[in-house]
């Protein structure tokens, strides 16, 4: 390697502890810009050559939020290690990442569509089985495992390997010097929320535009409630004039400081409802409180998943655009602890978004976090219907015993169980105000969507979803598709299935990488005319704007979930339509939803050449993947009260869905696995 790169290398130590190895390791194996990651940058390629860069001084730069560069730097670091070198990789044009800039002195990669990022990442190997060669990761926040994989209050990981772990197990990144890159990267500007009191309020019912655009916003315009002009200024470029009617409702009351129980429907502003407050109460706050080395935590967000909280933090940086001074960082599960300590400790942070099982793991093993909470005067918990759902009721209780008792609380739900009620006991004061934007009698659905359910036979859901989404492809030009499923192996066999049949289709599961899940969520929430296949990570809060179509194949874990994944169209007064496809044996689903408005479709028919043609396509899929589906597979419906209770009948329904994978004979289960789902000894059954 040159003389002068090999320079530029060993500048990195102060930077970047290394092994006494790990120099010469670097610069036999790889050639590249290491100061180009060293300044927080955009990581937009750049042209340069090598003599050139041993002299430029590259110019600083902030970035451009945590999520991007994540995902853009673990992209990088995945490269490296999948990449084939050879002498005619040394020099030459590479095309760069999203803008097709010129780049040299790049590892040649193997895939020859350079400029398919996303599909590249999802061909890569362990990143089709989502687990990216990764060994162990820091404890998973449960905030995203499906329940798929859930086997007698234990997880069950790794698509039909066996392995049972605990939400406490840690898992650690393979290998790495090159994770210690990525602590660099990390930083970001986000923001969040303030205030509240109780007594119930119950805005008055607005009429309905018919199938307009403007039908879930209010007259009140944002430059008219007491917020300060810079915050005013973000609002407006982000896109805001009038507020909608729930932000209408609670923002006066959250701005005078009052703890606030607000129930609205998904897809309703809920979000910039207690971000813009929570951003006054920052900017308040005297900056003598504010810029010493490691700040107090002022203000703290609370979201069940990954993908919300990456959500919340977007949505805060737009709103934050004129406040620079505020430090803002998340800390989500999927990524190392280590990391995200030392990103705080390096990095300024008045507010910060979290998942809860993450939370707790910082409250417990990162020093002197405990301390800095006690500097919060705002407690958001977001979706807290979701979080008390997915079991985080103990995680939530410590945390709020981490955080002072004088301080503004605010808890936003979709729905008001009595979970949520005695969550409202320890977390809001006595006289704290209870806002509901849903009123008495209205549809707990958008009116404007439009609701239809097939019953078929299993064997015949696949030629079925694929006729159903042609149809609707014909139908509309730019048409933006969810398909949910009710696992995360079964969502990455109807991924690879529908990819098979040359459909424009994406897959999020937690399965997936966080780098990966967060690059595909971008692209879906961007783009037109593409197809998401997704488990119910996608189920909540998620904000993918013009979703055309919500298809949801097999039976939703209940009622509310079946209202969660609808919501994802039809926001923002938008019109959409949600097709529920269920086999004969789950029809006593829509006796819980008779209430909605449903309405029965007839089922499409299916030619024989395309039946033909999906079956070819079934024989594509990976045995693997049609083996860690089945196993999921029974494991979801073993877990249903209603199918699960006769496991002789399981069995049966779970080899027909064997069968419709076109398997003669049903794909063997350990028997470690077999005794957790109490199936031992069940005829029909293989072993292993």
């Amino acid at each position: 390697m040159p003389t002068h790169l090999l320079t530029q290398l060993r500048i990195l130590h102060p930077f970047f502890p290394m092994k006494p190895r790990t120099l010469p390791l670097l610069s036999r194996t790889f050639f590249f810009p290491p100061s180009k990651f060293l300044r927080n940058a955009s990581f937009k390629p750049r042209s340069f050559s090598a003599r050139a860069h041993s002299r430029e001084k590259l110019p600083l730069r902030h970035s451009k939020s945590l999520v991007d560069d994540e995902a853009d730097l673990s992209d990088w670091v995945d490269e490296l290690r999948t990449a084939r070198f050879d002498d005619s990789s040394r020099s030459g044009q590479r095309f760069g990442r999203d803008d097709g800039e010129e780049r040299e002195f790049r590892p040649r990669r193997t895939n020859n569509n350079n400029n398919n990022r996303v599909s590249a990442l999802g061909k890569r190997r362990g990143s089709q089985s989502g687990n990216a060669r990764r060994k162990f990761q820091p404890r998973s926040d449960n905030d995203d495992d499906d329940v798929d994989e859930r086997v007698g209050g234990r997880t069950f990981k790794g698509g039909g390997v066996g392995a049972f772990l605990t939400e406490d197990e840690d898992e650690e990144s393979e290998g790495s010097e090159e994770e210690e890159i990525l602590s660099k990267s990390r930083t970001a500007l986000f923001g969040q929320q303030n205030g509240l009191n109780r007594r119930t309020t119950e805005p008055t019912p607005r009429p309905a535009s018919p199938g307009g655009s403007d039908s879930y916003l209010s007259d009140t315009r944002f430059d008219q409630c007491s917020v300060s002009p810079l915050s005013l200024k973000g609002v407006k470029d982000a896109g805001y004039e009038k507020m909608t009617i729930v932000q209408e409702a609670t923002l006066p009351v959250i701005l005078k400081g009052k703890d606030v129980l607000a129930k609205a429907k998904t897809g309703t502003g809920k979000t910039v409802a207690f971000l813009l407050p929570s951003i006054e109460v920052v900017a308040k706050t005297p900056p003598s409180d504010r810029d010493q080395r490691r700040p107090p935590i002022l203000v703290l967000v609370i979201c069940p998943t990954r993908e919300l909280a990456s959500q919340a933090a977007t949505e805060a940086t737009k709103l934050l655009k004129y406040h620079p001074m505020i430090g803002v960082q998340v800390v989500i599960g999927g990524t190392r602890l280590a990391l995200e300590q030392k990103r705080m400790q390096a990095n300024p942070c008045q507010i910060l978004v979290a998942t809860p099982g993450r939370l707790r793991d910082h409250i417990e093993n990162t020093a002197g976090f405990a301390t800095r909470l006690m500097g919060v005067k705002v407690l958001v918990l977001d979706e807290a219907d979701h979080l008390l759902d997915m079991g985080f009721r103990k995680d939530i209780e410590k945390i709020i015993a981490a955080v002072p008792k004088q301080r503004q609380s605010l808890m936003f739900s979709a729905t008001i169980p009595e979970e949520v009620r005695q969550v409202c006991h320890i977390a809001l004061r006595r006289d704290h105000e209870f806002i509901n934007t849903v009123q008495e009698g209205t549809e707990e659905t958008h009116s404007q969507v439009r609701q239809t359910h097939l019953v078929a036979p299993l064997d015949k859901h696949f030629s079925l979803l694929y006729v159903l989404l042609k149809e609707h492809i014909a139908d509309d030009v730019d048409y933006k598709v969810l398909v949910f499923c009710t696992t995360a192996m079964v969502t990455r066999l109807v991924a690879e299935l529908l990819g098979e049949l040359n459909l424009n289709v994406r897959e999020i599961h937690s399965r997936k990488p966080q780098s990966y899940r967060t690059r595909v969520s971008e692209e879906f929430r961007k783009s037109k005319g593409l197809i998401l296949v997704t488990s119910d990570v996608s189920a909540r809060g998620v904000d993918y704007p013009d979703v055309t179509l919500v298809v949801q194949v097999g039976l939703p874990t209940d009622r509310e979930q079946y209202i969660h994944r609808l919501g994802r169209t039809g926001r923002r007064g938008k019109e959409g339509q949600g097709i529920l496809l269920l086999a004969p044996w789950e029809d006593f689903f829509l006796s819980t939803v008779k209430d909605l408005p449903i309405e029965k479709a007839p089922v499409p028919s299916v030619d024989p050449d395309t039946k033909k043609k999906v079956e070819k396509a079934v024989s594509h899929v990976e045995m693997k993947n049609k083996e860690a589906a089945y196993q999921a597979w029974l494991g979801y419906y073993n877990s249903n009260k209603k199918v699960g209770r006769d496991k002789y009948r399981l069995v049966e329904l779970a080899n027909e869905f064997s069968r419709s994978m076109g398997l003669d004979n049903p794909p063997a289960i350990p028997k470690l696995v077999l005794g957790k789902m109490g199936l031992r000894n069940i005829p029909g059954l293989r072993s292993k």
